[in-house]
């Protein structure tokens, strides 16, 4: 690392067992850590490889937008990069999965002519596929942020997953909630039933952060969503409902260019 850099790394999901060397190599020689993990276990870690370890949690406060959080992040992180400093964020998880702050303090460093990358790690969604035993390539997957996928309009594909992050707060515009209730998990239910059926088995899904735990695989019906219990890890997966429709006409021109050729 050179001085006046940013590296934001991916701590994986388990404690321990998910860093790289490189992302742990870069944690050891920066002069400054900063740290947002999912557990306080994760960051006394984190403060072992460094005597400079910053946590990010305090920004965070219980009816104060997430949005002002993240900049306020942003900054922080920022003013030690423009003292000189090597830097770097330590995030849990793949620091470019639902993660603003990274991106954001990325392409900031970048316009003040600073050296900034990002280093991947292992995320949430990575876990679920080994978790649950999904192969994204035999059906498909659509993955969405559960409040845009009720605020905007979008074409769903039933013969595939769908997969809901962040259901704990499903409806939030203030960014300041740290969960919503079964009013606005209601008005996400109403919606999903225009593609689904009430019975229609669905996984509350998180990953576990500690080796010892065990992840949260709880089977329901579509109908009981509104009452079931989530947070911010929270995610909501839909297995496929309907079977996929052969393209008739697009396989009879396939055929006939391997004819041709």
């Amino acid at each position: 690392m050179s001085k006046n850099s940013l590296v934001c790394t991916g701590t994986g999901m388990t404690l321990g067992s998910h860093i790289s060397p490189l992302s742990r190599s870069y944690i050891e020689q920066a002069d400054v850590v900063f740290v947002l993990v999912a557990d306080g276990i994760t960051e006394k870690w984190i403060e072992q490889m460094n005597a400079d370890v910053r946590s990010l949690q305090p920004y965070y406060q219980e009816g104060k937008s997430r949005m002002i959080t993240y900049r306020e992040m942003v900054a922080a992180m920022l003013a030690e990069v423009t003292a000189g400093k090597k830097v770097v964020g330590a995030f849990y998880g793949h620091p470019g999965v639902f993660a603003w702050v990274p991106h954001n303090a990325i392409k900031q460093a970048r316009e003040l002519g600073y050296n900034a990358h990002m280093e991947p790690g292992i995320s949430a969604e990575d876990c679920l596929y080994a978790d649950l035993g999904i192969d994204p390539g035999t059906y498909g997957c659509q993955h969405y942020e559960t409040s845009q996928f009720m605020f905007y309009k979008r074409n769903i594909d039933t013969a595939a997953y769908l997969v809901l992050w962040q259901v704990g707060v499903a409806g939030d515009r203030s960014l300041a909630k740290f969960s919503t209730d079964a009013a606005y998990r209601n008005v996400l239910l109403t919606l999903l039933k225009d593609y689904y059926p009430e019975n229609h088995q669905v996984i509350l899904y998180e990953a576990c952060c500690l080796p010892i735990q065990q992840p949260r695989m709880e089977y329901l019906p579509l109908s009981a969503l509104p009452d079931a219990k989530m947070d911010l890890k929270t995610t909501l997966v839909i297995p496929p409902a309907t079977t996929m429709q052969v393209n008739t006409e697009l396989l009879r021109q396939l055929e006939q260019l391997a004819v041709e050729h």
